[in-house]
């Protein structure tokens, strides 16, 4: 399709326009991509799959798209024996989870609306793949990105517990080393911190000798040290031995559940493209009810017939609607007027609307418009500011 003709006529501002409607970046970028084409069969069933989109919105809502994560680079790290990140598995674990909502939504709206067929927009739901095995495994092991839950193992939920009992211990032994009369003169404060991972007080520099213990760190002024006291130093031991403990369970739990996606990453991997479809294809529903289009016939005789017809950009309440029809008993239709008689908004509306079918879009026009499917649209347009 003719580039100039494209930007002469804001064909971009209805793909931003139905950007906008998308639930997810990889539905927007996907309806980014948007050109209008030539072949009738191929835009019929395009503008079909917007009409599928547009009656479920109506009967059913808006469908549950919320979560649509990229996800290819994940399941190839997994395919090559790499071990996802907490975030990296609740990216798998969402994209399961919208495929597995929309699959409800499907069976819901069969059971409830049994006369009704939407095989293009059925067919891509009932093609993803669902893992509700993988999809609880990873929700039970990871509340967030940075937090594993206690559930993830019996043995880090031990080693926590562990973790806990020790830290406890040191807190009551620091306790009352700061909270004594004797040793509360020696202080800067009497209060506990950390250091380095282990717990420390803060003494004063002239009373060094009065808190035995291994400093980890000075002030900046050098007026304080903080020292770990020897009645806890093997206490604190035991914590950055467990503490280690820790970490090597929670690695190996992001292995068996980055090894239980491997199993499937190609199935799970496929999801990405078709929820990007459907994304895009209920993004084309919402912006059909946005402008309050309707599904053009179309042909490939040269035969527009606009009925009602309104520019798009224009605001609803203030468009005054344009019959239009050429390509029957004549193909040559000349548009005459005043200045700011709406010539050029007229012109752009035939090309903008012709622009938006070939797209597999609705049209903002009355039922029955029909619309002539061409190799290629042309706008030489003097007047070329914006029609908003």
């Amino acid at each position: 399709m003719y580039e100039k003709s494209l930007k002469t006529l804001e064909y971009d501002k209805i793909v931003n326009r139905l950007m906008e409607m998308a639930a997810s970046n990889l539905g927007r970028e996907y309806a980014a991509e948007l050109k209008p084409i030539t072949d009738i069969d191929e835009i019929k069933e395009n503008i079909e799959e917007t009409d599928e989109a547009f009656t479920l919105i109506i009967k059913r809502g808006n469908p549950p798209l919320f979560g649509i994560k990229p996800i290819l680079m994940e399941t190839k790290r997994v395919e090559m024996g790499g071990v996802l990140s907490p975030g990296g598995l609740l990216k798998i674990s969402e994209s399961l989870r919208v495929s597995k909502a929309l699959k409800k939504y499907m069976e819901e709206t069969l059971k409830s609306d049994v006369n009704s067929e939407y095989p293009i927009i059925f067919g891509r739901i009932e093609s993803l793949n669902v893992f509700p095995t993988i999809e609880n495994a990873i929700n039970n092991a990871i509340v967030s990105e940075d937090e594993i839950s206690d559930n993830a193992s019996v043995a880090l939920r031990n080693i926590r517990r562990q973790i806990t009992q020790k830290q406890n211990s040191v807190k009551t032994k620091l306790d009352s080393i700061v909270n004594s009369s004797d040793n509360k003169k020696y202080l800067q404060d009497s209060l506990v911190t950390m250091r380095e991972g282990r717990y420390v007080v803060p003494v004063k520099q002239e009373n060094r000798a009065n808190i035995p213990g291994l400093i980890h760190d000075t002030s900046s002024s050098g007026a304080t040290l903080f020292v770990e006291p020897m009645a806890v130093v093997e206490l604190n031991n035991d914590i950055k031995k467990l503490m280690i403990e820790e970490r090597e369970e929670i690695e190996k739990i992001l292995r068996e559940l980055s090894n239980l996606v491997a199993e499937h990453s190609y199935e799970i991997g496929a999801n990405e493209f078709i929820l990007k479809e459907l994304d895009f294809a209920f993004a084309k529903g919402k912006l059909a009810m946005n402008m309050n289009g309707v599904k053009p016939t179309l042909n490939d005789r040269g035969y527009t017939n606009i009925k009602k017809g309104r520019h798009p950009l224009l605001q609803v309440e203030k468009v005054v609607p344009i019959d239009i029809y050429l390509g029957d008993e004549f193909t040559t239709l000349v548009v005459t007027g005043p200045n700011t008689g709406g010539k050029t908004v007229t012109l752009k509306t035939i090309g903008l609307l012709t622009l938006m079918a070939q797209a597999g879009l609705f049209i903002p026009a009355d039922y029955g418009s029909e619309i002539a499917v061409y190799d290629n649209v042309y706008a030489d347009i003097g007047d070329e500011q914006s029609i908003e």
